[in-house]
């Protein structure tokens, strides 16, 4: 029988070889023809008694990068169809029968009475390393790129082919429930370590080691289905067990404030299933599949974390008229710690970095910078002292201007100061070839006012990374008012080229990201002032979902440079346009009493010397409240929601505005810049599964009772009226790029 994914061949030992290569795709992916296929293949393989045994492998450089999301927006579609035709109950189980199926095609592998082996090439994850967890022997070839892991978490869903009941039943539950719950990909000799391989061989050695198992008797028993089977960390209601379950529970709701369901049914899985026999288990586990699947967490966060960011990653917003662009050299003006970061990781990358500065101490800096990072990470095992010599070798630190002359890309990031600005371009210009393009990773000014200082507007655009710039995924691109399609397309091809998630956003102050994130901090600041004690304002934000509250994101980006906008936005746009009473607070903290932030360890936080405890918010902070409030009598429900409205409310106004012409950008955007809560799936999807008009209405009540920031655009009460959404009415489109 001919299968389209898979090739299966038999050898003089009766060894079947399954070789997975789907065509026409760079990775394999669990989608429906493979299921379908492997199901057949193991049939056969089960009823051929000539078959001693089997062993699958991959043919491309990975073994399997996991499920094909996009068949489980097929599994919701059917879902809704069966809904409306026969009712709740019957679509109900229509999804369980649909999302176990795979499950028992693991189950039948583990007892089909021959000996299986994964022969694991390169990366597994996800459903593809629930595979390589069902046979009875797993061994790996030699790679230290090879990664194996499952990290469904981390787009709302979990392990629902066996992980959860496997994995616990090979390693301790406490290692166990980090592999689950973290959802981080494990290298080689930690999978060894943890019993989740068995062994670890020369790439050339491989299938023939797979198959030496089977001919020297490997035995086609999993090991909890033999009588004396022990789980690794004893039974749940051990002393060890009773020790592990109730501080796992306390540590869940510290890290995820049970925002999070797929977490939940993790937890929930492990517990019940390692109480049950495995078929049991596997059943519990389906059931808290189909529900978790169901979640409108989990639909958000594969629609922005996984589809959406995919798509923008391989080049949706790029425009399709213009040939692909490679950046060989790359100049970086100006090599403070943004700059010299940006130098670091495009280095990384494999560019060829000249960082340029006022004069040659500055500019070494800037280089220094790049190997006190690049030593961190050879200190962590992460990199070798080769890695380190070559990419110190790319960067080339100076301060001579003359060494723009052959370089395709440069990236402005001075000072943020118009004047200083403007100096820079204009000695710039003097030693560019015609073709170049110029960016300025500017955060806040309008890229087409910054552009009036160049010659070729057309070939001027925005560039801004985010800090720490090693860390964060994202990087905003500003199309300027005269920015031309071959320096979006460069600026796309660049931020792809160096691993970052690019969004593409029009000219505005402040642009998408600090618009939104602005709106967070400064609802921490009216809170503040309205009296909520500190540290409630900062547990409710993580409540929330944000990843640290508005008083300590202050804090780390310093409030002395919050101020310095305060002042060149009112400066800009009038007295109007800021808050006067944040303002004197800043003025208070900064001025007054030196409290810079986590710079000079005093901001709203204390902050001990390196290594001796922890921050802790300053004694001080309630000389700066006008009023105190009572905890007691505060709506904690109605703290978080002004946290997520408040920034919500401004990426709408970014819609309307034509900042953000794709919601796609909006919702990626909004996790990966600053943190916008995840089970949310961003800005705009927030609005979207609430429903606009639920949205609206809640507006209007926050809007009565603290002001006009949280005021609904036009365009929502519109969209509300008409009951539409952001992916309805700006339905992103699919380039072929996409």
């Amino acid at each position: 029988m001919a299968f389209k994914n898979f090739k299966v061949e038999t050898d003089a030992d009766g060894i079947v070889l399954v070789t997975w290569d789907i065509p026409g795709r760079s990775m394999n992916v669990l989608d429906e023809t493979s299921t379908n296929e492997l199901e057949a293949i193991v049939k056969q393989t089960t009823a051929d008694a000539a078959v001693k045994g089997v062993v699958i492998t991959s043919s491309k450089e990975a073994f399997c990068a996991g499920a094909d999301l996009s068949m489980l927006e097929g599994m919701n579609q059917a879902y809704a169809q069966v809904f409306k035709e026969k009712g709740e109950i019957a679509a109900n189980q229509m999804l369980f029968e649909q999302s176990r199926r795979f499950s028992l095609v693991l189950r039948s592998i583990e007892t089909s009475g021959k000996p299986w082996v994964a022969a694991i090439n390169g990366l597994a994850l996800g459903g593809g390393f629930e595979i390589t967890l069902c046979c009875h022997y797993r061994v790996a070839a030699e790679n230290p790129k090879t990664r194996l892991g499952l990290p469904e978490v981390k787009v709302g869903l979990f392990p629902g082919a066996g992980g959860t009941q496997r994995v616990p039943r090979l390693v301790p539950p406490q290692d166990a429930m980090q592999i689950l719950l973290k959802g981080d990909a494990l290298p080689l000799d930690r999978a060894k370590a943890l019993n989740l391989i068995h062994a670890i061989v020369p790439k050339d050695d491989l299938i023939k080691a797979a198959k030496d198992w089977i001919k020297s008797g490997g035995k086609p028993v999993a090991p909890w289905d033999e009588k004396n089977f022990k789980l690794p960390g004893g039974p749940v209601f051990s002393k060890a067990g009773m020790m592990m379950f109730p501080a796992g529970n306390a540590i869940y709701r510290r890290e995820t404030y049970d925002n999070y369901p797929a977490a939940r049914a993790i937890m929930s899985c492990v517990y019940e299933g390692l109480q049950l026999p495995i078929d049991a288990a596997l059943r519990v586990e389906s059931r808290y599949f189909t529900q978790v699947l169901r979640s409108k967490e989990a639909a958000a966060m594969i629609r922005s974390l996984f589809l959406s960011m995919q798509e923008l990653n391989k080049g949706a917003r790029r425009p399709p008229n213009v040939p692909p662009t490679k950046v060989r050299k790359l100049a970086v003006i100006g090599a403070g710690f943004m700059g010299a970061s940006v130098g670091y990781v495009s280095a990384r990358a494999g560019l060829d970095v000249v960082l340029i500065d006022r004069d040659q101490e500055s500019a070494d800096k800037g280089k220094a910078h790049a190997q006190k990072v690049i030593e961190e990470q050879i200190a962590k095992g992460r990199a070798k002292p080769a890695d380190r010599d070559a990419l110190l070798s790319r960067i080339t630190a100076t301060a001579d201007y003359a060494v723009l002359k052959d370089c395709d890309l440069v990236i402005e990031a001075v000072f943020e100061d118009r004047k200083v600005k403007a100096e820079t371009y204009a000695k710039a210009q003097a030693h560019l070839k015609p073709d170049v393009i110029f960016a300025s990773n500017t955060s806040t000014l309008p890229i087409t006012s910054l552009a009036e200082g160049f010659g070729d507007q057309g070939r001027f655009i925005g560039i801004h990374f985010f800090s720490p710039v090693e860390k964060m995924m994202l990087v905003e691109i500003i199309v300027g008012k005269n920015s031309g399609d071959v320096a979006l397309a460069t600026a796309l091809d660049y931020v792809r080229t160096i691993g970052k998630t690019p969004i593409v956003v029009n000219d505005s102050r402040g642009f998408f990201a600090n618009r939104c994130v602005g709106r967070y901090v400064a609802e921490g600041n009216e809170m503040f002032l309205e009296g909520v004690p500190p540290a409630m304002i900062e547990n409710c934000a993580k409540m929330a979902g944000m990843p640290v509250g508005p008083l300590s994101l202050s804090d780390e980006v310093a409030l002395d440079l919050g101020l310095k906008i305060m002042r060149a936005t009112e400066a800009d746009l009038g007295p109007n346009a800021i808050n006067q009473d944040q303002k004197k607070l800043m003025m208070e903290m900064v001025e007054k009493r030196d409290r810079l932030g986590r710079k000079n360890r005093k901001g709203f936080y204390d902050y001990p010397e390196k290594g001796k405890g922890q921050k802790s918010l300053w004694p001080g902070l309630s000389e700066l409240q006008p009023k105190h409030l009572d905890p007691d009598t505060l709506d904690v429900e109605e703290l978080k929601q002004r946290f997520l409205v408040v920034q919500a409310v401004e990426a709408a106004r970014t819609v309307e505005d034509h900042v953000i012409t794709d919601p796609r950008e909006a919702d990626v955007g909004s996790i990966l810049g600053f943190g916008f809560a995840p089970f949310t799936g961003g800005t705009l999807s927030y609005i979207d599964f609430m429903g606009t008009k639920k949205f609206v209405d809640l507006c209007h009540k926050l809007e009565a009772k603290y002001g006009s920031r949280f005021t609904p655009p036009k365009l929502l009460e519109e969209m509300a009226a008409k009951g539409e959404t952001f992916y309805g009415r700006f339905a992103p489109k699919k380039s072929a790029a996409a």
